[in-house]
């Protein structure tokens, strides 16, 4: 780089970062100047008080609607004369005026009572004792409309990730006054796709990040300062360090013992369980009243899978709902912070996330809590990669689609056509204690941007099989599900298979104009989608099922939604695998009970997977016709 230019840039990063330190300042006392702020011990039915902080504004002209947020990541900062930063869900909400209000969930940090992850719902409740989310949502709206002055008797609540869970769980049986629900990359399913688990696979990075903190048991009420440190990593590589670990059941031995309760569940609970069916909110999500937004990211790490299903699962059982989609080119939450002009190495031309807090979310809000004018919300709207650009859907996936085939091919080769050879594979071995790693370099946790990052340093190791089409004559826009559908054999007994659609560039796509980082778009290969499939749960979750070695067989199985245009001069590519890690667990390649394997048990196999007429492997896509 250019001396002149490096240090022009870093000077312009130093006069970001000022600012955003100048703003956050200002807008502290902004919200000192302008609100009151109160702390309460909200009674629920059974007795037990949550923690609960109020802001109210002093400007006392108008009646303000309520804006709730419950989180379990704690309501901080504590003590009446500590204020936040800024309130609501973006920057827009607090100069307008609202009674914002953040409580800690039951059992978490000030809060009183019993902290149950995912806490499942009571359909027949007999008695006050018979407590879930939804029932403590209600009692603190109605504590907060009946106590709080200067209300207008209209709430809404908003949350991202976990809190997201918490927004959803205000939707059954919710309080009247209840009026705008925003589930945002909502926890939603933690054994088909959000966090822990995809497809029955296990989220070995994440678990392991999140409950060594997370998990550590809380005796009685207590604030940041006292509560746990972030977990000490002795080898700073992840790759390494879980290498390192071995067996999974190792974990429990060599760092958590029985302190996380939550860990011994997952490690006790490897099938689609009562368990696991009794913490999915999905089949609650009935008789929904308030208007609901639901928020997610393509490049959602932890939880797009969480935001389509929500917004399905509310579609499908209340069909007069007003319920919207929006899906933009995030991360985990990315729609709130930053401006969402690029995520990782890719460029979106615009800025996503300003764009939708300016006419998506605070519209929204606006709408339904303050009688504003209708904010003309589409059922779907969606921002396409690869074109960039926003596009409004009457439903979603699209109506205006055709399903096509992408079928693999000898050589290397994919294609709409299917083959028409006789037997034709690609034959491999799979080493679990040489596994593939899920992104180049060298990370302590996991990142957010391998969602989206180049996938060249997988498509070098034989253990990788890549098949791409052509170079693409017309631009192919993909809007909705995928569909693996695998035809494969092993020497084993069981399997992981991780399906990636990859955007890969032309090879003389040009470089970033502002480009610290040197990177190469030439032949970048996109990752667009990718999902994990634990073979061994290919029928059913239930009951899974031994693979018989050498026997030819189907795995099947959807991976989340796109929303994306391969561009003309570009190629499709899928990348197929048997490892990801340690965003996935080692599979052992035999059947067993993964989660008390031993180390002895990891075994090498050797894969095919079939490309021929009687045998076709392929990837089905929904494809938005022009």
């Amino acid at each position: 780089m250019n001396p002149s230019f490096k240090m022009f840039w870093i000077a312009l990063c130093f006069l970001v970062t000022s600012y955003s330190s100048f703003a956050q300042v200002t807008d502290s006392a902004y919200v000192r100047d302008n609100y009151t702020k109160i702390e309460r011990q909200i009674p629920m039915r059974d007795g037990v008080k949550l923690f609960t902080a109020i802001y109210i504004p002093k400007d006392k002209n108008q009646k303000y609607p309520f804006m709730l947020n419950r989180t379990p990541y704690t309501s901080s900062p504590y003590g009446e004369n500590q204020y936040k930063t800024t309130l609501g869900p973006d920057p827009l909400f607090l100069k307008e005026g609202f009674i914002f209000v953040y409580q800690d969930v039951r059992g978490r940090w000030m809060s009183e009572g019993e902290f149950v992850d995912v806490r499942p719902q009571i359909v027949h409740k007999k008695s006050k004792k018979d407590i879930d989310e939804s029932t403590d949502t209600y009692d603190t709206i109605d504590w907060l409309i009946k106590n709080v002055p200067n209300n207008n008797g209209k709430a809404g609540i908003y949350g991202i990730s976990y809190p997201g869970f918490y927004s959803t769980a205000s939707l059954p049986g919710a309080h009247p006054g209840l009026k705008a629900v925003s589930p945002q990359a909502p926890v939603t399913d933690w054994f088909h796709g959000d966090d822990f688990h995809h497809n029955g696979a296990f989220m070995l990075s994440d678990a392991f990040n999140f409950y060594s903190v997370f998990g550590v048991p809380r005796p009685k009420p207590i604030t940041p300062d006292k509560g746990p440190k972030s977990f000490k990593f002795p080898i700073k590589d992840n790759y390494r360090f879980f290498l390192s670990v071995g067996a999974l059941k190792n974990v429990k031995l060599k760092y958590f013992g029985d302190t996380i309760k939550f860990w011994n569940d997952l490690m006790a609970h490897g099938t689609y369980d009562s368990f696991w069916k009794a913490m999915d909110i999905r089949q609650h999500l009935t008789d929904v009243k308030p208007a609901v937004l639901v928020v997610g990211g393509f490049f959602d790490a932890e939880d797009a899978y969480g935001a389509l299903h929500t917004y399905q699962a509310i579609e499908k059982q209340n069909p007069k709902a007003r319920n919207s989609l929006v899906m933009g080119p995030w991360f985990h939450g990315g729609w709130s912070r930053g401006t969402g002009a690029s995520f990782g190495d890719i460029q979106f031309g615009q800025q996503t996330s300003i764009w939708y807090q300016q006419n998506l979310e605070f519209p929204f809000f606006m709408q339904y809590l303050k009688d504003k004018k209708d904010a003309n919300i589409a059922e779907a709207t969606i921002f396409l990669t690869g074109s960039n650009q926003w596009k409004k859907f009457s439903s979603w996936p699209p109506q205006d689609t055709e399903e096509k085939t992408l079928y693999f091919q000898a050589n290397g080769k994919l294609s709409f056509t299917a083959p028409e050879t006789g037997t034709s594979f690609d034959e491999y071995e799979s080493d679990p204690n040489n596994p593939i790693p899920y992104q180049q370099g060298i990370q302590e946790k996991r990142t957010r941007e391998y969602m989206i990052d180049d996938q060249r340093f997988a498509a070098r190791r034989p253990d990788v099989k890549v098949y791409q089409t052509d170079v693409l004559t017309e631009d192919i826009t993909l809007t909705g599900p995928l569909m693996a559908k695998l035809s494969v054999s092993t020497t084993g007994t069981d399997a992981d298979y991780i399906v990636k659609l990859i955007d890969a560039y032309p090879e003389d796509e040009a470089d970033p104009a502002i480009n610290p980082k040197g990177i190469i778009m030439g032949g970048y290969e996109m990752l667009v989608r990718g999902e994990v499939m634990r073979g061994k749960f290919r029928n059913s979750f239930e009951q899974p099922e031994a693979f018989v070695p050498g026997q030819i067989t189907k795995v099947n199985y959807a991976l989340p939604d796109v929303g994306h245009t391969f561009k003309k001069g570009h190629r499709i590519m899928i990348q197929v695998q048997n490892s990801w890690f340690p965003l996935v667990d080692r599979n052992p390649q035999q059947f067993l009970d993964i989660y008390h394997a031993d180390d002895k048990d990891f075994q090498k196999a050797t894969h095919r997977i079939y490309h021929d007429k009687a045998h076709a492997s392929a990837l089905t896509v929904t494809v938005l016709k022009p």
